[in-house]
């Protein structure tokens, strides 16, 4: 066990060590018992985060919200479109002023390369924890519930677990590949031989590519790339499919309509479940488009364990405040 995460930043899934994870998982099994015996863990009495959004969540604000109540604090919800941010407030301004005002500072900015910047930024300029509640980078909190619901359902040693990590097709808006990108790096840490499957245009950064292949080499994991779903799902015991958009093919939002609509045929059905073993489970961190990107029957079926997997973010976000904010 790793402490001494007080006052960290955790911006990048590599910002803390894979023990350090291991520390954050601990208390989050912890706080998840407490909270189902309703035993109260006012850890964070007093404390108040700054939740900065300039991208609409669901289940990101409010497990972020309840999670700060929980521990006994507080959370202030700050839409971007209601401050002073577009009349001049830089992100040293918020840096050092809402780490003047608040105990930690989480932000979710997922503009095609603005929102890591800003969310680093921020980070220099303040005295408290800055938090990724998500950029077009990184999505670590809700890695960190992926991963506590895989150990939950596979068991804590997850070596030559195999999970596939899949585009699926969606209709809605180019999604940001930060999902794909934090699982691609965090669970080779953890044992897992991970594939992941998209097509062509669909690739990911290649400096997280290279540093997922680090991982995977540093950990004795696998790690590769293939252009068919249903290859790719072959045996797997986790199969996490979901869209993001083909940001490095081009970023003009008509065009990359255009090319994730040849691609239908990337569909989360029976059938494409069926290629896993008889225990896989499917994962998404929702929401997800029924029977466009993944078929009603998979999200509400036997294999999903999407519910728990939202609940879980929950449980790791507040181990995440309690370990930075205490």
């Amino acid at each position: 066990m790793q402490t001494g995460l007080r006052g960290r930043d955790f911006i990048s899934d590599l910002d803390f060590s894979k023990e350090e994870v291991e520390t954050v998982l601990e208390l989050a099994w912890d706080l998840k018992m407490k909270r189902g015996l309703g035993q109260s863990h006012a850890l964070l009495r007093d404390k108040v985060l700054a939740m900065l959004f300039f991208f609409s969540s669901t289940r990101t604000r409010g497990s972020f919200e309840a999670g700060m109540a929980q521990l006994g604090g507080h959370a202030a919800f700050i839409e971007s479109r209601t401050t002073q941010i577009s009349h001049g407030d830089t992100e040293t301004e918020m840096g050092e002023i809402f780490g003047r005002y608040f105990d930690g500072i989480a932000i979710r900015h997922v503009t095609y390369g603005t929102g890591n910047r800003y969310l680093n930024l921020v980070a220099q300029a303040s005295r408290v924890p800055v938090l990724n509640m998500q950029d077009e980078i990184y999505h670590p909190h809700q890695c960190l519930a992926d991963l506590m619901t895989i150990m939950e359902k596979k068991g804590r040693n997850l070596r030559r677990k195999k999970m596939v990590v899949s585009w699926a097709y969606a209709s809605s808006y180019l999604k940001p590949m930060s999902v794909p990108q934090s699982l691609i790096l965090q669970m080779p840490r953890f044992g897992m031989d991970v594939v992941l499957a998209h097509p062509p245009e669909f690739e990911l950064m290649p400096d997280i590519m290279d540093q997922a292949r680090e991982m995977a080499a540093k950990y004795n994991a696998g790690f590769e790339v293939v252009h068919d779903m249903k290859e790719a799902c072959q045996d797997a015991d986790v199969i996490y499919a979901k869209s993001w958009g083909p940001l490095l093919t081009t970023q003009d939002p008509e065009e990359g309509k255009r090319i994730q609509d040849q691609y239908k045929d990337w569909y989360v059905n029976d059938e494409l479940m069926a290629l896993g073993k008889d225990d896989v489970i499917y994962m998404h961190p929702l929401p997800a488009d029924r029977d466009i990107e993944v078929a009603s029957s998979v999200l509400d079926g036997r294999h999903s364990v999407v519910f728990d997997e939202a609940e879980n973010r929950l449980h790791a976000q507040k181990a995440v405040m309690a370990l930075t904010m205490s």
